[in-house]
């Protein structure tokens, strides 16, 4: 998730408004996307088709402009940091690549393709499933520092660990996607999924550490400083422009039954919040300090949204009931996630008297 801070050790980022209010700016997103849609439908799909190898030009065009600023934030360099804080370290990379897309998976074919099958279209059911699971495969990489901000956590903490995710997502993503996919028998298009990682995570990681490294050399941080916060709105309105497109082509579906966005929420919500749970305790059993648990929970339980929705669409396409779940995500992340925020807070005495709970440097 974008947003326009700083990140570095010890100099924590705080909340703008953009981002305080993101689900109300969501929310407006889709009634104008909704509302284009039905009044230049011809628009909406003359850019729907404008692709080359299944990859939609205008969303990659976007995409690019939310991931590189966010990716620009993360000093890769940061991973040598692990081994200072490496019982929360396990304890997150145990929860982002072995319990949260298992657990999706899980929650998508209990609610969706059994329990909530009779209220939903039954064509979109298996694309339904697929976005959730790619909501749920690869962690959230920047919005993190702000909810770490939040609770007070570790910095170096949240950086190594935001910078070792990001290393495991180039290599684990399309893999772990294949498989969760394959075990809901929806077919998997690889040369899709491979171009997408490409597109999506490789290249932006490598451009950003390449202009990363360009900025630092000509002006330190204060040149980096310069160029986040110039890019930082940048990111957010390709966002928000990307959800306009998204919604003009989703529209009639949307209005036709609303109430599929707060069904889809259904699953979204639970994997949230069992995932941060199980973190923050996973964490107190192990002996880790509350400056790194709380962190640790909300990398957890966050997802790299942006990346879902444009591996969404590039797979299933933007009308795809795939597209529209991943969209559900970006709805509720930050209502949900300042929930978490505030139970890691108001906890903070119960987790400390834990008797296993010791200092871990």
């Amino acid at each position: 998730m974008s947003d326009a801070a700083i990140v570095a050790p010890g100099k924590a980022p705080s909340m703008g408004m953009f981002e305080r209010f993101l689900t109300l700016w969501v929310a407006l997103c889709i009634v104008v996307g909704i509302v284009l849609g039905q009044t230049v439908p011809g628009v909406f799909h003359a850019l729907g088709a404008a692709t080359v190898a299944q990859v939609n030009l205008p969303v990659a065009f976007l995409v690019w402009l939310m991931i590189i600023p966010m990716l620009l934030k993360i000093d890769l360099a940061a991973i040598a940091q692990v081994t200072e804080h490496w019982r929360g370290i396990a304890a997150t990379v145990g929860i982002n690549w072995l319990v949260k897309p298992f657990s999706m998976a899980l929650l998508g074919w209990l609610f969706i393709a059994h329990l909530f099958r009779p209220y939903l279209p039954a064509d979109q059911i298996e694309g339904y499933v697929a976005g959730l699971i790619l909501l749920a495969a690869a962690p959230c990489t920047a919005m993190v520092f702000v909810w770490s901000n939040l609770v007070d956590g570790e910095p170096h903490f949240t950086l190594s660990q935001v910078a070792l995710n990001d290393t495991i997502m180039v290599f684990a993503f399309a893999p772990l996607v294949a498989l969760l996919l394959g075990l809901s028998s929806i077919t998997v298009p690889w040369d899709t999924l491979i171009l997408s990682v490409v597109l999506y995570i490789v290249v932006p990681v490598i451009v950003a550490q390449l202009w990363r490294r360009a900025l630092l050399a000509k002006g330190g941080q204060a040149a980096l400083g310069r160029t986040l916060r110039t890019l930082g709105p940048l990111s957010l309105s390709a966002l928000l422009l990307t959800l306009v497109l998204l919604f003009g082509l989703q529209g009639e579906q949307i209005m036709r039954q609303p109430v599929v966005i707060a069904l889809l929420a259904v699953p979204i919500l639970i994997q949230v919040y069992f995932n941060a749970g199980l973190a923050y305790w996973l964490n107190r059993k192990l002996g880790v300090e509350w400056c790194v648990a709380g962190p640790s929970a909300l990398i957890g339980a966050s997802n790299f949204f942006e990346l879902a929705v444009a591996t969404a669409i590039a797979l299933f396409g933007f009308q795809s009931g795939a597209a529209l779940s991943t969209v559900v995500g970006v709805l509720v992340e930050v209502p949900v996630m300042l929930s978490v925020v505030q139970i890691v807070r108001r906890s903070k005495g119960w987790y400390e008297r834990g008797s296993s709970v010791t200092k871990t440097t």
